[in-house]
């Protein structure tokens, strides 16, 4: 019996690694499918050979068995190594010269100069040339020193799968010794991404201005695109003095890149790390145009990787740029659409459509405050309540303003601009809560939105929780203090504290049944990010977005429309409104001419993420160049109107023109906008269902051209 087993248990085995001999025979039949180049083919047939006669021999023992398969394993990683088509390094090439480093990817060619650390690119139709470094590269320990003081320069190709690259060293700078910077240059394609970082070893860092700007001519066919505001188009020969510099989302940068166009060739600058960047660029009258990027250190250090792209195109035009950064925002999740943001909060729907309202309660200004009016000392209290400001709403309904959207200035304790963060409770002399409340009611009855100003940036001395351990501090230990606005003297309150002082005074509207959707927080979308180096409650300016955007999402989870000033990149997610795009004009932002040639990058880009309001006036106003009618801007951007209580039949006409075609167009693309003569005063719109706008600015006229129509 026992004979009887053993036997039937070898006949098992037997059939077992027939069965599994089979299987590998099944993947030896795919190797044909991995082709190799013919200089290889004698020695693939070889190898497939002898592992096919390997499996004619079959296995009878598992150590039999498992050679085949070591054998089949042998063969196929030989196959995928050699084959004709498989994963590669990226290709080009690296090359060094006595005076010189160059990569080159077949779409472009990088060179380093080792004498100055100045580069040049070459595209297919043309070249670009960054200047050489300068004694201004660095600022560290209160010094200014050039990247070029490094005494060792150490540099050495760097390939991925995807870029050709290569990267520097730079080490041994006399005067900041200790201190090492890694500069890596990246080709993707026609674009390059440079990488810098630092060994610090306990050395402040300031900022670092690289990669140095790109020379730029000084003829009509030159121009620098910059997102100056709603945005700028600067010839290289523009009669005009223009000189910008400042962290990006502020108004010298609304969003983080610009470009320069020369003959139609173009490149673009995205600075992708952006929390801590900025640029300064220079016009002087006749020009050229020069931009320089800067890296401003975080907390005195440079603390983290930076990175900036440069996208090379041989056909370029400030409508395209737009369009490569709008992809960059949909690809990292900044690009958040209109329709996305009504279906988060259904109240946007409120907004689409409607006339803007913007009206105040009371406006004190205490005599420290430098707009304290000392001509007429009565005209620095200014007040109407609560219930007349209804009155007015009343009185614009029944003259058929059947839905609007209602900002409302100066209804805390001490009115606008004061007293912040501490604006609860609603001020007595406006009418107090229960007043508010019937403001509320009254908006809600006749079907406008009502939403309130509020502020959590200025922290002003006469605030009921003023204390300087919530301030924001500088890395000297100082801090920004300013008297401008109504309340007089204030500082910076440190962002770490807004959220829960947001949260606090909300939940006053909440116990006190005032009915308000929608919030305006003030500045936060226009001054550039803060940092503080306050001790218990340090914040970087990384943490200082996040802070801000907490404050705006506190509010949406309330069934709020949020907004706040200006359109600023880093907070286009977050906002469903702001309360003006304007352009650059010269002298100042509230009247003069234009700065530059305006063009709408912001709205090119995000024209169907955030709603944006224009003013209504004929000649020039609040970000409108002086000649230029603001309807006509708002009609060319589709953007809703604002409206004032006591309007003319005619401004409300044209408020009803204005807001339907935002009702139209509001969550469609702006694909386009083109100047359609030499003057740049006669431009068009297109949008994505191929609705257009035209306006002329001189002879004030427009026409709309609806699809299917």
């Amino acid at each position: 019996m026992a004979w009887i087993l053993v036997a039937a248990s070898l006949l098992v085995a037997d059939a077992d690694f027939s069965a599994r001999v089979d299987t590998v025979r099944q993947y030896v039949a795919t190797l044909d499918s991995i082709a190799v180049p013919a200089d290889l083919q004698a020695q693939r047939d070889a190898k497939v050979g002898e592992l096919k006669a390997l499996l004619e021999k079959g296995a009878k023992t598992e150590e039999e068995f498992n050679q085949l398969y070591l054998k089949f394993d042998e063969v196929l990683l030989w196959l995928w190594k050699n084959a004709s088509d498989g994963p590669t390094k990226a290709p080009g090439t690296y090359t060094e010269s006595a005076d010189s480093w160059t990569v080159d990817n077949g779409a472009l060619v990088l060179t380093v100069s080792r004498a100055d650390l100045g580069m040049t690119v070459k595209t297919p139709a043309t070249q670009w040339r960054f200047l050489p470094c300068d004694a201004k590269d660095l600022q560290v320990n209160g010094t200014t020193l050039s990247l070029n003081a490094a005494a060792s320069k150490t540099m050495a190709e760097f390939r991925t799968g995807y870029s050709l690259g290569m990267l520097l060293t730079l080490a041994e700078f006399p005067d900041v010794p200790g201190l090492e910077l890694r500069l890596t240059f990246n080709l993707i394609g026609n674009e390059i991404v440079f990488e810098l970082t630092a060994v610090e070893n306990g050395i402040n860092v300031g900022s670092i201005r690289w990669p140095k700007a790109i020379e730029t001519g000084n003829t009509p066919n030159d121009f620098a695109v910059i997102p100056h505001m709603q945005g700028m188009l600067l010839p290289g020969d523009w009669k005009q003095d223009i000189h910008q510099g400042d962290l990006v989302n502020s108004r010298s940068l609304y969003m983080p890149w610009w470009g320069q166009i020369r003959d139609g060739h173009g490149v673009q600058t995205i600075l992708e790390t952006s929390d801590d960047a900025g640029a300064f660029y220079n016009h002087p009258s006749g020009g050229p145009t020069t931009v320089e990027p800067q890296w401003y250190a975080s907390l005195g250090k440079v603390a983290y990787l930076r990175t900036i792209r440069y996208v090379f195109d041989d056909a370029a035009t400030y409508v395209t740029m737009a369009k490569r950064y709008r992809r960059y925002a949909i690809e990292t999740g900044n690009f958040v659409s209109l329709n996305e943001k009504r279906t988060r909060t259904p109240n946007v729907n409120e907004v689409i459509g409607r006339p803007v309202i913007h009206i105040g309660s009371l406006y004190h200004f205490v005599p420290q405050a430098s707009l304290f009016n000392k001509g007429k000392y009565e005209q620095n209290h200014q007040y109407q309540s609560f219930d007349a400001l209804a009155k007015g709403l009343k009185e614009l309904h029944d003259r058929g303003v059947t839905d609007a959207y209602v900002h409302l200035d100066g209804w805390g304790c001490y009115g606008y601009d004061s007293g912040h963060p501490d604006t609860t409770p609603v001020g007595a002399l406006q009418g107090g809560p229960e007043g508010l409340k019937r403001f509320a009611n009254t908006c809600d009855t006749i079907g406008y939105l009502f939403a309130v100003h509020d502020q959590y940036r200025d922290f002003y001395f006469n605030a009921a929780s003023f204390d300087d351990r919530l301030a924001a501090y500088r890395v000297d230990g100082s801090r920004e203090e300013g008297s401008t606005w109504p309340g007089g003297p204030q500082t910076i309150l440190s962002a770490r504290f807004a959220p829960e002082y947001v949260r606090h005074n909300h939940d006053y509207f909440v116990d006190h049944g005032i009915k308000v959707k929608g919030a305006y927080l003030d500045v936060f979308s226009v001054v550039p990010l803060e940092e503080s180096s306050e001790k218990a409650h340090p914040m970087t300016r990384s943490e200082c977005a996040r802070y801000r955007r907490m404050c705006f999402d506190l509010l949406r989870a309330r069934g709020y429309v949020v907004s706040s000033e200006e359109p600023t990149d880093y907070l286009a997610k977050s906002l469903d409104l702001v309360h003006h795009g304007p352009y650059a004009t010269f002298p100042g932002i509230g009247g003069g001419g234009p700065s530059g040639i305006p063009i709408p990058l912001w709205n090119l880009v995000y024209h169907d993420s955030v709603l944006l309001p224009w003013d209504m006036g004929e000649d020039g106003g609040w970000g409108i160049p002086k000649g230029d009618a603001g309807r006509l801007h708002c009609l060319l951007n589709t953007g809703l109107p604002y409206l004032g209580l006591g309007a003319t039949d005619e401004e409300i006409a044209r408020m009803k023109e204005a807001c339907e075609l935002n009702t139209k167009c509001a969550t469609l693309e702006m694909t386009n906008h083109e100047f359609l003569d030499a003057s740049y005063r006669k431009q068009r719109t297109t949008f994505a269902d191929g609705t257009s706008v035209t306006v002329d600015f001189d002879a004030k006229t427009y026409s709309i051209e609806y699809p299917n129509k």
